[in-house]
């Protein structure tokens, strides 16, 4: 997530998003950069509007699950397993938002 958190910063910046300010933005975090990473970062941003890319994000819809209610009855093991299931589609529907910014 670093990674691009620092190709953010960069074009944020006004900077150009290559491998050497990618590596220098994580060395000044105090990360460890990772060239393989960098190069595929750079690589998928290739020909990549990242405003438009953030804003269409920005937009996505997030699921919120909603407070349990104090002295609610317990639940059964089908409610249970059946939100399981809803929350590990929702974490994918939030992953397959995320792959958008890189095109």
């Amino acid at each position: 997530m670093e990674y691009v958190y620092a190709a953010l910063l960069i074009h944020k910046a006004g900077g150009k998003v290559d491998e050497a300010t990618v590596k220098k933005v994580l060395d000044a975090a105090g990360a460890k950069p990772d060239e393989v990473r960098i190069k595929a970062l750079v690589a998928s941003l290739q020909g990549v509007n990242i405003d438009e890319a953030v804003k269409k994000a920005a937009m996505a819809p997030v699921a919120v699950a909603a407070p349990a209610a104090g002295g609610a009855a317990p639940e059964k093991k089908e409610d249970t397993k059946k939100k399981a299931e809803d929350e590990k589609k929702s974490e994918e529907a939030a992953a397959a938002g995320l792959s958008a910014l890189f095109g």
